[in-house]
């Protein structure tokens, strides 16, 4: 019975959810009308504006900056590959003299 009596609560919740969502729907409209209309509002817009330009430019920077990590990673791995074989390699080895067919 519990269960039969939480499904019926449950949507008098998602009725009662929807127009709390209306309400504040309705009062962030009333609000922004209100603000556009107040002195001094076009500045603060304006800046608003302005910083989500800057968020955005700052936003794509940082993505490219990921790549470039990425990138640095990889070069470090063939620098310490390249690094480790070299001094493997400095110890001097006999070699043959390499005789050519010409």
């Amino acid at each position: 019975m519990a269960g039969a009596s939480g499904g019926s609560s449950g949507k008098g919740k998602t009725a009662a959810g929807k127009d709390a969502i209306g309400r504040l729907s309705d009062l962030g409209e009333d609000a922004i009308q209100r603000f556009s209309g107040a002195p001094g509002a076009d500045r603060v817009l304006g800046a608003l504006n302005s910083t989500r330009e800057r968020l955005d430019e700052l936003q794509r920077r940082l993505r490219g900056i990921d790549e470039l990590e990425k990138r640095v990673a990889v070069l470090e791995r063939k620098v310490d590959k390249l690094s480790k074989g070299a001094s493997t390699s400095t110890r001097p080895k006999p070699k043959a003299p390499a005789k050519t067919a010409s």
